[in-house]
Parts: C-alpha cells; sequence; structure tokens
C-alpha cells in the first residue's frame, strides 16, 4: 500500500459579501439617520454669541424649538401655535419624564418671544429647557 506523504492542502476562505452588504447597509443607515438631525439644526436662524456656549449632551430624541426672526415657532419645519408647541411637550412628557428641549432663537428676535416659548416648556413639564448659542469671541 503506498501512502501520500505530501500533506493535503485545504484551501480555507472567508467569503466577504455578507461582511461588506452588512457596513455598507449600516452606512447608509447612519448617514440618513444624520441628515434627518441636521435638517433642524440647518435652519436660516442666526444664534446669539454666548463665551461658554458648547454642545449639549447626547439626547434620545430631543425637540427642537426655533424662533425665527418674526417671532414664529417653527418645530420639525414647520410652523406652530403656542398652543399645538404645548401639546407637543406635554406629550413628550408624558412619554418621557426626562424630556429634552432646546430652543434656538434668532439673534434679531424679540427676547419676549424666546421667553414665551421657555414658558411653555417650562409650564409642559420640562425641568430645563436648554437655550441654543454659538460660541462668541
Amino acid at each position: 500500500m503506498i501512502l501520500d506523504a505530501r500533506p493535503t492542502s485545504s484551501d480555507i476562505s472567508i467569503d466577504l459579501t455578507p461582511v461588506i452588504d452588512m457596513v455598507f447597509n449600516l452606512l447608509i443607515f447612519f448617514l440618513v439617520a444624520t441628515s434627518f438631525h441636521q435638517t433642524e439644526r440647518e435652519m436660516k436662524i442666526a444664534l446669539p454669541q454666548a463665551s461658554s456656549a458648547g454642545p449639549i449632551s447626547a439626547m434620545l430624541k430631543e425637540i427642537i424649538v426655533n424662533v425665527d426672526a418674526e417671532g414664529r415657532t417653527i418645530v420639525s419645519g414647520r410652523t406652530i401655535a403656542a398652543e399645538d408647541l404645548r401639546m407637543v411637550v406635554k406629550e413628550a412628557v408624558a412619554v418621557n419624564p426626562e424630556q429634552k428641549v432646546t430652543v434656538r432663537g434668532d439673534r434679531t428676535t424679540a427676547y419676549a418671544n424666546i421667553v414665551a416659548v421657555l414658558d411653555i416648556c417650562k409650564g409642559s413639564g420640562i425641568q430645563e429647557p436648554y437655550l441654543d448659542t454659538v460660541l462668541g469671541d
């Protein structure tokens, strides 16, 4: 009986196609999720300057309320009335008592417009509404 003394080479290969597909799907997901979040922050609101401005810590489903130069209140890209804002915030607080709200007021709007929005937030159960600013000189 003759035995072959050569070692047998087994070609082990890993198919990377499913891994690459999954990476592309994750990439697309994060690009889309980021672009939705950026839409709120890219509205044409000229924020006032503050010497200690900084990023807000990561939050789950933060509500961003924009107050434009004319005093209109904008949430999710649409103008809403004060009573509608009150209902949106109350519903969010009912679901999540730790709900975060950021108010972005245009620097040229009357401060009374921003105070009205902050008052609605506080009256609806938001413990600490954030007032967004940009870093100044």
